[in-house]
């Protein structure tokens, strides 16, 4: 990841200043030599923004142009998701609100944090809601979301905004840099394995079904016919650090485990798994029993050579 915000860094300060990307990195390269490589590429190039008169601050950006550290962050876009306003009590003891909001522009979608009450009220009132064109001015970025404070405004815009980007965006990221609530892919090994864990679903809404008896509960639809599920955990390593992460049933398929009703072979096909380097994409979240992240896999893939010497040219 700070390689993908150096790049755009470099990008946007050679855009600006006129001055062609070579030159800049070996600025770069020099004032990384002179502080005795103390200092990152990323760090260094902000550097070097300063230096050649260059400030992103109050400067409105495309969505896809917002980077970590930013401060006085404008932007427009579209809300095209809107979280349930959450409740609670600051170390203070003061009661407080947050409320998430995914914000979309023809670049990209982020995550926004209203952390103020009456950009909540908006929200609240339903005079933003899905669909609306708003205006953010003065955020900051923290990791990669979007933040507001009661120093940040957050207003209805006239812009008309069409062809936004809905899917959600997923960054390839290391292990080590993995936050909660982040959608993000790693090239990594699987270095551990444990034994699957069943459980039965709805067929109707795909829920947990509770066993009563002979029978299964569904809370929605009562009595059904549940499915039987299961859920792997492995563990993966790409060499900066591991996270347990858990693939369910439709997921397994694409690690090479079928035989969930055969233990021998389900042994054979786990012990194939381990050490075998792929693709992982999913979303990170707090695992509240154990109080440490845990990376949901929704799709893994083997690694395409062709396509990785592709993009390792061209990020050289």
């Amino acid at each position: 990841m700070a390689e993908e915000n150096y790049h755009k860094i470099l990008e946007r300060i050679s855009r600006t200043s006129g001055v062609e990307k070579e030159e800049i990195e070996r600025k770069i390269e020099a004032k990384r030599a002179k502080l005795s490589g103390l200092i990152s590429k990323e760090g260094a190039a902000q550097v070097i923004a300063a230096e050649l008169g260059i400030n992103f601050d109050n400067e409105k950006l495309k969505i896809n142009e917002l980077l970590p550290g930013m401060r006085k962050t404008n932007v427009i876009g579209k809300v095209i998701s809107l979280f349930p306003v959450r409740a609670f009590t600051t170390k203070k003891g003061d009661l407080s609100k947050v409320c998430n909001i995914i914000l979309a522009d023809e670049t990209s979608n982020i995550k926004v944090v209203l952390w103020d009450t009456h950009h909540i009220d908006l929200i609240e009132k339903n005079l933003v809601k899905e669909g609306s064109i708003v205006e953010v001015i003065n955020g900051t970025m923290r990791d990669s979301e979007l933040h507001l404070g009661s120093f940040s405004e957050f207003k209805l815009s006239d812009e008309i905004l069409e062809n936004v980007k809905t899917e959600k965006i997923v960054r390839e990221k290391k292990i080590s840099e993995f936050k909660p609530q982040e959608a993000v892919s790693v090239r990594a090994f699987v270095v551990q394995t444990f034994a699957p864990r069943f459980f039965y679903v709805c067929p109707e809404c795909r829920k947990k079904a509770t066993q009563d008896g002979e029978n299964y509960i569904c809370e929605q639809h009562g009595k059904v016919p549940a499915e039987k599920r299961a859920l792997i955990n492995i563990v993966l390593d790409d060499g900066s650090e591991t996270i347990r992460s858990v693939l369910f049933h439709e997921t397994l398929k694409d690690i090479g485990i079928n035989a969930l009703d055969d233990p021998n072979l389900l042994a054979q096909q786990r012990e194939n798994i381990l050490g075998r380097e792929m693709f992982f994409s999913g979303n990170v979240r707090m695992n509240k029993f154990f109080n440490n992240a845990e990376f949901i896999v929704d799709s893994a893939k083997e690694i395409d050579l062709d396509e990785l010497i592709e993009k390792l040219e061209g990020k050289g």
